[in-house]
């Protein structure tokens, strides 16, 4: 398997674990299967809130050991808290 195939396997692998950690710890009504990964968590999309945001950090960290950045645009979708972690454990 090429290392591209890889790096894209390891992603799809993760983004949906992440969609599964914050359905499960934020205790949302949504099918993790119908996540889109680049729906926004906030505003029109998941409808977090700001408390959320402390609950998506401490799932994070408890699960992968990794501090996300507190920045505004960090917490955007899913697929930029996973951009987050894969460019941490690099």
């Amino acid at each position: 398997m090429s290392e591209a195939v890889s790096n894209a396997q390891e992603r799809y692998d993760l983004v949906r674990r992440i969609t599964v950690t914050l359905v499960e710890g934020l205790d949302l009504p949504d099918d993790p299967e119908v996540i889109d990964p680049d729906q926004p968590l906030f505003g029109r999309g998941l409808e977090l809130d700001s408390l959320d945001t402390l609950e998506i950090v401490s799932l994070i960290d408890e699960e992968y050991d990794i501090a996300l950045d507190d920045t505004p645009d960090a917490f955007g979708s899913i697929s930029k808290i996973v951009d987050q972690i894969l460019a941490k454990r690099d």
